[in-house]
């Protein structure tokens, strides 16, 4: 699917003249709640009003989400994952500041940001539109920007029956299986084996951890495919979103995963043709980090904070 640019000074939700900015950071992370607070300021010597708040109130962000221009996420790839939960279903761009190892779906690096901010509030800079998952469970639902996935709470197998569009697929007997968005195709689902689909993609990757008997390859599922995960036996399985918010499962429960009908708006200033420039490098490990490795872990990219 081709990428979706939109200039901002055409697109009416990112007037030209920016009103109210955010600033949500990482609190685990001294040098981001610094950096959030020298941005404020700069901000403040402008005349542009700004909030901050810490990824982890929640409750405290989300009323002050309408209104705003774009927010920046100060942290890394981990951060914007609880961000973009934050802000669901507003629309409201995200310009992602790396503070993290990687950094596959920030924009830029640390001080940058207080060069960039001219700019930025000049309206400089494009859309890029990531697509979501919801994972609906019950009376529960939820959404998630990397992946949704099903795993053993205990070092064994489990058992998942498998489901596309009312279709049996297969039984997984596996670690956990991973439904995984173009953005998550570069986290967990590829350190499972998965494939890297380009970042405008709207198709579902369908990927088994470790899996011991049934389809142990991965599906590239189109974007209208519902799956549906059932948890057979009496296993201990959790389901996992972006690998920040758990909920336990119990046996022969269902999940079904879609895409969402929210998505995630990034703010960038670079190239469009940036992610094949940097991907090679981000695999091999060569990215930067202010405060040595990340915290990288299930649903996160590899090296996140």
């Amino acid at each position: 699917m081709p990428a979706r640019l939109t200039p901002r000074h055409v697109d009416d939700t990112l007037r030209s003249s920016v009103k109210r900015i955010g600033i949500l950071y990482n609190p685990s992370l001294d040098i981001a709640r610094d950096l959030a607070q020298e941005v404020g300021s700069a901000l403040s010597d402008r005349g542009v009003p700004s909030w901050q708040c810490s990824t982890q109130d929640e409750d405290k962000a989300r009323p002050q989400i309408e209104g705003t221009d774009f927010i920046l996420s100060i942290g890394g790839d981990g951060t914007i994952l609880r961000v973009a939960r934050i802000i669901t279903p507003l629309s409201v761009p995200i310009l992602g500041v790396n503070l993290g190892r990687l950094g596959f779906i920030t924009e830029i690096g640390g001080k940058e940001v207080l060069t960039a901010l001219p700019g930025l509030l000049e309206g400089q800079g494009w859309i890029e539109e990531r697509a979501m998952l919801e994972a609906k469970m019950q009376d529960m639902s939820f959404h998630a920007l990397n992946d949704v996935v099903l795993r053993s709470i205990a070092v064994r197998l489990v058992n998942i029956e498998a489901e596309i569009d009312g279709s049996s697929v297969t039984t997984y007997r596996a670690d956990g299986i991973i439904a995984a968005t173009a953005t998550g195709s570069t986290s967990y689902a590829l350190a499972s084996g998965g494939p890297i689909l380009h970042p405008q993609s709207r198709e579902i990757v369908l990927q088994p951890i470790s899996c011991h008997l049934g389809l142990s390859h991965a599906l590239v599922l189109p974007e209208q495919s519902i799956v549906d995960l059932k948890v057979t036996r009496r296993d201990r399985v959790v389901l996992s979103m972006d690998g920040q918010v758990e909920v336990p499962l119990s046996e022969e429960q269902i999940v079904r995963v879609q895409l969402s009908p929210h998505k995630v708006r990034f703010l960038r200033i670079h190239q469009p043709p940036y992610f094949y420039g940097s991907l090679w490098q981000k695999l091999r490990g060569l990215g930067t980090c202010n405060r040595g490795l990340g915290q990288g872990g299930p649903g996160q990219s590899t090296g996140a904070c």
